[in-house]
């Protein structure tokens, strides 16, 4: 990504598997050492954020809360709101005056994932 960025401005999007702050999942505490929430992941997406780039949903609404990507299929997740974010779309920094709007459609169904958009005014 940064060998791209420094041609040209990035918008990197997609299930990244991986819940950044504690904020983008229901129950943080039991699932610390889960895929998708470990340490070691969430490091690796910070250190990603650091090194030029924007997680534009976090950029628009940094306190955000109940607001997710993807829910288990199991213990009826999805109607408990009991779910990660961990759909994404990060953006040169570069970019971040430009981003008018970053949404998750969560009442779109169809998939244990649900729709993650971006409007960028370029």
């Amino acid at each position: 990504l940064l060998e791209l960025d420094a041609q040209k401005p990035v918008v990197y999007c997609g299930d990244l598997n991986v819940a950044h702050q504690e904020i983008d999942i229901k129950n943080p505490g039991p699932n610390r050492r889960n895929p998708g929430f470990t340490d070691e992941e969430r490091e690796k997406m910070t250190k990603l954020l650091d090194s030029g780039f924007t997680d534009t949903f976090r950029y628009l609404y940094p306190d955000k809360t109940g607001a997710y990507s993807w829910w288990s299929y199991r213990f009826n997740a999805r109607k408990n709101n009991a779910g990660w974010r961990i759909d994404y779309f990060i953006v040169s920094d570069r970019l971040k005056d430009k981003i008018k709007n970053a949404d998750i459609w969560s009442e779109v169904l169809g998939s244990d994932h649900c729709p993650v958009v971006l409007d960028l005014d370029i």
